[in-house]
């Protein structure tokens, strides 16, 4: 009876060794998959950032270049206003020009008539 249970507890040992084995091999292949997904985690997040990044620098060089488009029509609508109100400063001078010469195309013509 001794010698089966020394038997019995030969084989629970082996049987315990086994699983034991077999858990640490589980155990580090885990080990081995948790750290390649963190390497794949980690590489993307340092893929999005580098898009992040690039977004961003192409979205400030847009943005300086509508700005610097927003400037300049500024500049040119404001050129035009000038230059309307010229017109419209020179084209009250004609007026007042052709109607003194209109005025005085009246007299000469009634000095002629006489």
């Amino acid at each position: 009876q001794l010698h089966l249970a020394i038997s019995e507890k030969n084989e629970l040992s082996n049987s315990l060794g086994m699983v034991q084995k077999e858990f640490q091999e589980k155990e580090s292949e885990m080990i081995r998959e948790i750290l390649e997904y963190q390497d794949k985690l980690h590489q993307a997040e340092k893929d999005h950032q580098a898009a992040l990044t690039e977004l961003n620098q192409k979205n400030e060089v847009e943005i300086q270049a509508c700005q610097d488009k927003m400037n300049s029509l500024e500049h040119f609508i404001s050129s035009q206003k000038m230059e309307i109100e010229h017109l419209k400063s020179n084209k009250e001078e004609l007026n007042n020009f052709l109607k003194e010469a209109n005025q005085t195309l009246g007299e000469l013509q009634k000095i002629k008539v006489r």
